[in-house]
């Protein structure tokens, strides 16, 4: 069947959003030296700065729509593959 890019774009967006807080709280729950969880998200969401108020929102911001581009761009490319392969 194939895949509505709606749905999966929501989903992984939301599902992102959800990963990033859990790797937030994780980050200020352990110690520093024990997983780095500042200078990981400070390398893959871009301007994002560990423990401002303005990092935290730009974070959850870029985290969705990091999710919704994965999906944008997936769909399409499953849905041709489905269609080529799958034919019912």
């Amino acid at each position: 069947m194939p895949l509505n890019m709606r749905v999966v774009s929501w989903s992984l967006g939301i599902f992102l959003v959800i990963s990033y807080l859990l790797c937030v709280i994780y980050g200020l729950i352990v110690p520093q030296k024990l997983h780095g969880m500042s200078m990981f998200l400070e390398s893959v969401l871009p301007a994002f700065k560990w423990l401002t108020f303005r990092g935290f929102i730009l974070g959850l911001i870029e985290s969705f729509l990091y999710g919704i581009y994965i999906g944008v761009v997936f769909v399409p490319i499953y849905n041709f593959f489905y269609r080529k392969w799958c034919k019912e």
